[in-house]
């Protein structure tokens, strides 16, 4: 049982990124950049994404571990390799996932063939999944308490959450003059299934009297907590559905409902020196359908002979005392989740002017356009035990008219040496982009801290298009 507890859970350490965008953000090429900056320098007549296809992103990484850490063939015992593992994490560990799936998307100018006001508009899935280390949960199952007496355990360390949700969204940004583009968007967050668990407390803790070898004193303080909404229906044993099914539905037609905000902007402080920022995700969700929550709270202390909790050497009616103690609870309150919310801003100073092979228009004002660029980007994300902040330098070069090519180099908890890469172009009126992080992993995936990639087609027309 030990060894199928700390499976699971190094299994979920597998699977774990930082939703930082960082070779999407101000790739102004790509019309999806709106979605991390609804302030960006995004200028066209009109654009609508390839549905499903305009915008696909999956990820994978460890923050303290790799694959090979643990099922390389190198001699070393499974069960050596485990505890390796657990010793070297810590509880500010994580596993976080982030998943999206862009149905569809499309935007268009307002206001004639000289505004620069712009809407947009699309629905996207996503998953997000974060799970902190239960170390001292984690040794006291690989190792028990009989090494461990005087130690107290931490049940805090138990925290996650985790939801499946679809986003309507609509926004709107618009360039009031040469220097400041300002932008927002207003979301429509449809959850189709929560588990969160942040907000536990207690310990558990094996104590020895001085001069009493056999006798101890074992005391649980419990305050565990687990809210869900849109699961507990299919934990019952009547339940004869299909569960991806049911969330697919649930998700996008009967989900809990909530409302959030992005705002972004763009600010040129001279021509070829740009500052910009934005918050996503500002928002919450009303978790109000099938509301199950689990509680064990209360306090068990045990005094006597080898204090254990397995069938060999059971303490009489310890058990009884123990669910007496510390009861299973079900609650069917409503709750209130919050999304994680997402901080960018960047700084981006441009360079070499390109040469237009059009006719001299001398009478309008001539729009400078720079070839390359080179920067600094910022990111954090609220997280229930401390931000998550990443640090990216980057460079950027238009190598053709329509072929624009950006690489970017991150600091951030998962690593230090994450180069990523992105290249959009477009061919008539078809934009394709392909975004790659961690791109030094990829010779041996299987010792990689993160792996991610993001790619897409969009239609886009410009004026000069027509």
């Amino acid at each position: 049982m030990r060894k199928k507890y700390l499976l699971i859970m190094l299994a979920l350490q597998l699977t774990c990124f930082a939703q930082n965008k960082e070779v999407l953000y101000n790739f102004t090429a790509i019309p999806q950049s709106l979605l991390v900056n609804p302030g960006a320098d995004v200028s066209y007549k009109y654009y609508f994404g390839v549905p499903v296809l305009s915008g696909i992103s999956a990820n994978i990484g460890s923050s303290s571990f790799s694959a090979y850490d643990l099922f390389a063939k190198n001699g070393v015992d499974f069960n050596d390799k485990v505890r390796s593992i657990i010793n070297n994490s810590s509880s500010k560990d994580k596993a976080q996932v982030n998943q999206q799936l862009e149905l569809f998307s499309g935007g268009f100018r307002v206001g004639g063939k000289d505004s620069q006001s712009y809407v947009s508009f699309g629905v996207y899935q996503e998953f997000d999944f974060l799970m902190y280390v239960p170390k001292d949960e984690a040794i006291l199952a690989l190792d028990g308490n009989r090494d461990h007496i005087g130690k107290s355990f931490n049940l805090g360390d138990l925290n996650l959450r985790a939801e499946a949700l679809s986003v309507f969204h609509v926004g709107f940004h618009k360039k009031l003059n040469e220097k400041l583009v300002l932008g927002g968007r207003a979301k429509l967050y449809s959850s189709g299934a929560n588990a969160t668990s942040t907000k536990n407390s207690g310990f558990i803790y094996t104590g020895q009297s001085a001069g009493t070898p056999n006798l101890y004193t074992q005391t649980i303080s419990s305050n565990l907590e687990l809210r869900t909404s849109g699961i507990a229906t299919f934990t019952k044993d009547e339940y004869e559905g299909s569960i991806p099914s049911d969330i697919a539905h649930n998700t996008f037609f009967n989900g809990s409902l909530g409302l959030g905000l992005d705002a972004g902007v763009t600010y040129y402080i001279k021509e070829n020196l740009q500052l910009t920022a934005s918050v996503v995700d500002l928002g919450f969700i009303r978790q109000s359908k099938d509301i199950e929550t689990l509680t064990y709270k209360g306090e068990y202390k045990y005094e006597g002979v080898n204090p254990s909790f397995d069938s060999t050497n059971e303490p009489k009616n310890i058990f009884d005392e123990f669910d007496k103690a510390i009861p299973r609870d079900t609650l069917y309150n409503k709750y209130t989740t919050w999304r994680p919310t997402k901080f960018y801003s960047s700084i981006q100073y441009s360079f070499g002017e390109s040469r237009s092979d059009e006719e001299c228009n001398c009478k309008g004002k001539v729009t400078r356009k720079y070839v390359n660029a080179v920067g600094g980007q910022l990111f954090a994300m609220s997280m229930p035990v401390e931000p998550f902040v990443a640090l990216t330098a980057f460079y950027r070069r238009s190598i053709f008219d329509k072929l624009d090519f950006k690489a970017t180099y991150t600091i951030d908890p998962y690593s230090d040496k994450n180069i990523g890469l992105g290249l959009s172009g477009t061919l008539g009126k078809l934009n394709m982009y392909l975004l790659v992080n961690n791109v030094l992993e990829y010779k041996d995936v299987s010792k990689a801290n993160s792996i991610a990639f993001q790619f897409g087609f969009n239609f886009v027309f410009h004026d000069s298009e027509d």
